[in-house]
């Protein structure tokens, strides 16, 4: 492959627009500020200057996070438990470690983190009992894109170049990596050289193929929860894999999440359906509501949605879930739920069958067992002779309005990535740090069988960080 005459050297490369990679890339500008020889930084980024951001631009950027700005508790090790033991542990504690130096750092660049109240008190159980309302940028993780952004536009260190695809890395005759060759708007093709390189690009969540590939059939199915991640190529774990990367992560696992089918909005996503019951398109239950609460559970109903009922659901509460103070505001739809008198009519309003909704409905009521029913806590309130059973919440729908939102499920990451150090530093199987090859953010594989939410925009920050800090000290020696 032959290339254009390589740019000046650069001090870093950092691949990808969002979170991990503007948190490297202007961490590397301040670790390096001062230095007699200014330091050189490229942010590569696929999209355009008005699509920048990836992911990070479309999320909420929940934080799972106290209200001094610590990581919760129980988080890594809840890790841990779901992973079956498979998980980092290192990596996660790192997390922890880092969390609220890093939310300094983006606060000092003009991001806000915002307390707000929401709607479900029993949000983010974990081994901190006061999480309760979660945190976020106010503004979302746009706000992390444009003050971080702007930071980087700001420094004539940095160069900036839109829609730059990554095609390959580059080494020296001992492997080390020293740039990346890359496809320029034009299509040609032009090798950078650096003296590192920070994959800051995403997984493969935005490649068919890939999914295909990973996460089996019927993958191409899978809607994008955000316009953003079509750019999530799979760029970085090509890159790596070709030159020897390890792996970490459950290949075949996703995040996915239920989103309202209704709307083209980014990030349409049902959150507080713990105290209705989900109905597939033969108007059957297929799902323990009630196992835990929403932020444990979410991702397991989006991903069984998608693998087991054909991406076809539909969400049926009434009007005691109308009841519990905001709820509404756990629907993140700018298309409000069906309404509806009867069962009958919201189904017409649904286009789904009036007669099994009813039938089914009626089942799960005649199921309900005793006990006081508390939206703000697991209450035990549950089904007897039914299946699925519902574990917490079981109370009958039997008051008017009704109310209905059809589901689907959208894929937001994929679990499987490259394994890198606690450095971040891209590592083989054998645990050697290939020199001059780091990674951050979701290009980095982590997660089995579940993601315990509100930590992908940190663990992004935070390894973006850390990964940049490593370079710079090296290149200080």
């Amino acid at each position: 492959m032959s290339a254009s005459t390589p740019a000046a050297p650069y001090d870093l490369i950092v691949i990808g627009f969002g979170a991990a990679g503007l948190s490297a890339a202007l961490s590397f500008a301040e670790a390096t500020e001062g230095r007699e020889d200014p330091a050189r930084i490229a942010v590569l980024e696929r999209a355009t200057k008005e699509g920048r951001g990836g992911a990070t631009r479309w999320t909420g950027a929940f934080l799972r996070i106290t209200q001094d700005k610590q990581l919760d508790t129980d988080w890594a090790e809840h890790v841990g438990r779901v992973s079956g033991g498979l998980a980092d542990l290192e990596y996660c504690r790192t997390v922890e470690r880092e969390t609220h130096q890093t939310l300094t750092f983006v606060e000092k660049h003009g991001v806000e983190i915002a307390f707000e109240d929401f709607p479900l008190p029993h949000t983010f159980v974990g081994g901190t009992p006061s999480m309760a309302p979660p945190a976020s940028p106010r503004g979302g993780g746009a706000s992390i894109v444009e003050h971080l952004g702007a930071a980087l536009e700001n420094d004539p260190r940095v160069e900036i170049r839109y829609e730059t695809e990554a095609l390959r890395l580059s080494t020296s005759d001992d492997g080390t990596v020293d740039g990346v060759l890359v496809r320029t708007a034009d299509g040609r093709i032009q090798r950078l050289t650096g003296r590192a390189v920070v994959l800051a690009c995403g997984g493969f969540e935005g490649n068919t193929e890939m999914l295909t590939r990973y996460v089996g059939d019927r993958a191409c199915d899978l809607p994008l929860i955000a316009p953003g991640i079509a750019n999530n190529r799979g760029d970085a774990l090509r890159m790596a894999l070709e030159l020897g990367a390890d792996t970490a992560g459950q290949f075949d696992g996703i995040h996915a999440e239920p989103v309202d089918t209704r709307t083209g909005k980014a990030d349409s996503v049902l959150y507080g359906f713990s105290t209705g019951i989900f109905v597939n398109s033969r108007m059957r239950r297929f799902f323990d509501e009630g196992m835990d609460t929403w932020d444990n559970t979410f991702e397991h109903v989006g991903y069984e949605i998608w693998k087991n009922q054909d991406q076809e659901a539909y969400w049926i509460a009434d009007a005691k879930t109308l009841a519990i103070p905001g709820i509404m505001n756990s629907l993140l739809s700018d298309v409000p739920p069906e309404q509806a008198d009867t069962l009958e009519e919201l189904a017409g309003k649904l286009g789904i069958d009036a007669e099994g909704l009813e039938k089914t409905v009626a089942e799960f009521n005649a199921a309900v067992g005793p006990g006081e029913f508390d939206p703000t806590r697991r209450d035990g309130k549950s089904t007897v002779g039914v299946t699925p059973q519902k574990s917490n919440w079981a109370t009958p729908l039997d008051t008017a309005p009704f109310i209905g939102v059809p589901v689907t499920a959208a894929v937001c990451f994929t679990y499987g990535g490259i394994r890198t150090d606690l450095d971040g530093r891209v590592v083989t199987p054998s645990g050697v740090a290939i020199p001059g090859l780091y990674a951050a953010g979701e290009a980095t594989g982590l997660f089995y069988h579940a993601y315990p939410p509100a930590t992908s925009v940190l663990r992004s920050l935070i390894f973006g960080r850390l990964a940049a800090h490593h370079a710079a000290a090296q290149q200080s020696v």
